[in-house]
């Protein structure tokens, strides 16, 4: 089997993104890892942090080879400014954006066959005048994507997410016909081609208590989300639902499915953070390139402190490559 590239970018660099990187290319994986960065600021980091790291300059055109801890085969991507940890520039937003650019070029060109993110700090790059979102919205313009969906991955617990980050007051007016099947379609499409999962079955939670119980306490069960569902069920899609979100996540449940799919961002990741918190994984499905990234945020308090916990970008890179080997 031919060894994986996967890009990672290094994330906000006053936060831990350097540190959880560095730590993460001392461990063995069965792919080329190819960081996304400056290089002085990846030196910087590793010296504070008391490890060894090895860049290497990244050939395209050669062959790949599994990654061998303590080195990391970079494609530089200069600061705009110096960087300390803990300390938000809005001078390196730009940075940060360049290194995501950049992973998506490489991905779209057949250079790396996945990109993994380490987190961003969103209000430093709105302070620099750049409107921006998240990574997923970033990801879906980059690549001309009209819709995309969000899951996240605990083990073999898979929640995705009709709606993401919306207040809860309009969620309601976003549960339609149309998000419900665009979404249930790709979270369907992306588990065959990228999970390998031939026949997916999909848990769909109700958006109401009790899943409306029978309309008494909401009826977008029995107006929206059961016709929807019925619809898809006819043109194959192996969906359970509308369940109760209370009583959904229980053994019975999960080993009958595939996937969870939630109406709402708090319906559906409490449960999935409180199974693997600090593992998990967040996957953009619908885009035409593999993209994975950590759970969490940059935890700037403990950027050079050597007490970052590396564990989420483990997973997430071995997910990649995972993913991408398909």
């Amino acid at each position: 089997m031919n060894i994986p590239r996967i890009a990672i970018t290094a994330g906000e660099p006053a936060g831990i993104g350097p540190d959880i990187l560095i730590q993460a290319a001392q461990r063995e994986f069965n792919a080329e890892l190819i960081a996304l960065a400056d290089p002085a600021l990846l030196a910087d980091r590793a010296a504070t942090l008391g490890l060894p790291l090895s860049l290497q300059h990244f050939e395209p055109s050669a062959t790949a080879q599994p990654h061998q801890p303590g080195t990391l085969k970079l494609q530089a991507v200069p600061l705009t400014s110096s960087c300390t940890p803990g300390q938000l520039d809005p001078n390196n937003a730009q940075y940060v954006l360049d290194t995501l650019s950049t992973a998506v070029g490489s991905c779209q060109s057949g250079d790396v066959q996945a990109m993994v993110t380490a987190p961003v700090q969103k209000s430093v790059i709105n302070d620099a005048g750049v409107p921006f979102s998240g990574h997923t919205e970033f990801l879906a313009a980059a690549t001309a994507t009209p819709r995309v969906v969000m899951m996240l991955v605990a083990r073999q617990l898979r929640v995705a997410l009709a709606t993401t980050h919306l207040p809860l007051s309009q969620v309601p007016a976003a549960i339609t016909a149309t998000l419900l099947s665009e979404t249930l379609h790709i979270l369907y499409h992306d588990l065959r081609t990228k999970f390998g999962i031939d026949k997916p079955r999909i848990a769909v939670l109700g958006l109401n208590p009790h899943a409306g119980e029978s309309g008494h306490l909401g009826t977008e069960e029995l107006t929206v989300i059961s016709p929807t569902l019925d619809n898809l069920r006819r043109q194959g899609l192996n969906l359970q639902g509308p369940l109760p979100a209370d009583t959904a996540f229980n053994p019975k449940v999960l080993e009958a499915c595939d996937a969870v799919f939630a109406m709402y961002h708090d319906q559906g990741l409490p449960v999935l953070k409180y199974a693997g918190f600090g593992e998990a994984v967040n996957v953009t499905l619908g885009l035409p390139i593999v993209r994975t990234s950590v759970d969490h945020g940059t935890a700037l308090d403990l950027a050079g402190s050597g007490k970052a916990d590396d564990s989420s970008l483990q997973q997430a890179i071995l997910l990649a490559i995972e993913m991408a080997s398909r």
